[in-house]
């Protein structure tokens, strides 16, 4: 007599087989089957592994058992065994914990890693994407060159669809190609930061953000939204624009700034990443000022060197290590060809020593 795992496992496979169960169709939860069955937990989840390990079911984390596309399926150790990534910086700022992340999940699984850099430059991704199409891939992981516009390679990303090599995006997406994509929720980060700041007696608030990439965008838009609803403070809202090869215009704007009277200068300035706001601290010491005593400084990212800063810099978490993580997971299961969902990481406040409350 077949054991009551086996039960589970024959029926569900029969109504895979005869096609019951289509392809990415959502099987019946471990409690309906644990009641249609009559069998504990325990034995559900025993059929449904030996199901996944043989290729006809995935699980998704949280959301449950799926059928597999298994008739391709399995032969995903068959899949070309290295993967791409495609960064603006990769081997700086956070991006080494975002591939580290990737490395990760992709070594366990039997892949390797190539590394490509765009530096942000549209042109110097179309010669690393041609590059990276010259090899033998089973898949690509991308950062976005210039997020905020519509990329000018959009023939080589819709050649690689063709070329049905599976992709996933980590930090932004293009408006003008659909995909995969892993991103921080921008605006709703920015929008917590500047209220922290606005709760804190915080009114001239400069805002200081890098519009080329989408994130930057958004990262205004949150910090527009904390002063439209503080409406009796909106006049003293500055945001500061700039391109990503501009940076140098932006601490200019900055500096003008500071050099102001007391009763006309920000109290405080949220920039766009850490890396900017450290930029920002060098400033405003080199005027003879200083930081919070003189003017609040926040950044975004949570960049190492941000907590051994003098004074260590307030600052909003990105998750750079699960990124890469979960961007490699997402790749896998769409190699395996089975669905996907994008995915949106909240930030959060860390409260160090660059913030004064004046209120």
């Amino acid at each position: 007599m077949a054991n009551k795992y086996e039960i589970i496992k024959k029926s569900i496979l029969d109504k895979i087989l005869r096609g019951t169960y289509q392809k990415d169709q959502q099987l019946p939860t471990e409690s309906d089957m644990m009641s249609d069955f009559s069998v504990s937990r325990y034995t559900v989840r025993r059929a449904i592994s030996d199901l996944e390990n043989e290729k006809f079911v995935y699980r998704v984390q949280g959301g449950g058992s799926f059928v597999s596309d298994w008739s391709v399926t399995k032969k995903f150790e068959d899949a070309p065994k290295v993967i791409g990534i495609l960064s603006t910086h990769v081997a700086s700022y956070i991006f080494p914990a975002i591939i580290d992340g990737a490395d990760q999940v992709l070594s366990e699984n039997g892949f390797s890693l190539v590394l490509a850099n765009t530096h942000n430059d549209p042109v110097r991704e179309r010669t690393a994407l041609t590059n990276l199409m010259g090899q033998n891939l089973g898949g690509l992981i991308i950062e976005p060159t210039q997020s905020a516009l519509d990329t000018t390679n959009i023939d080589l990303y819709q050649k690689l669809d063709q070329m049905n090599i599976p992709m996933v995006f980590i930090n932004a997406a293009y408006n003008n190609f659909e995909g995969t994509k892993l991103v921080s929720d921008d605006k709703l980060a920015f929008d917590r930061a500047t209220n922290y700041l606005i709760k804190r007696g915080h009114k001239k608030i400069v805002g200081v953000f890098q519009v080329s990439d989408s994130q930057g965008v958004h990262r205004m838009a949150g910090y527009l939204k904390a002063y439209q609803d503080h409406p009796n403070i909106l006049p003293y809202c500055t945001p500061i624009m700039y391109k990503s090869d501009e940076v140098n215009d932006a601490l200019r704007a900055i500096s003008e700034l500071l050099a102001k009277k007391p009763e006309q200068r920000p109290t405080a300035i949220i920039a766009y990443n850490d890396q900017l706001a450290i930029r920002t601290i060098d400033l405003i010491h080199d005027v003879g000022l200083k930081v919070p005593e003189d003017i609040s400084v926040i950044g975004f990212d949570d960049f190492q060197l941000s907590q051994y800063l003098s004074p260590r810099l307030t600052t909003m978490t990105h998750a750079k290590e699960d990124m890469g993580k979960d961007a490699a997971q997402l790749l896998l299961q769409k190699i395996k060809h089975h669905k996907t969902n994008s995915v949106v990481y909240s930030s959060k406040l860390i409260e160090r020593e660059s913030v004064r409350d004046i209120g």
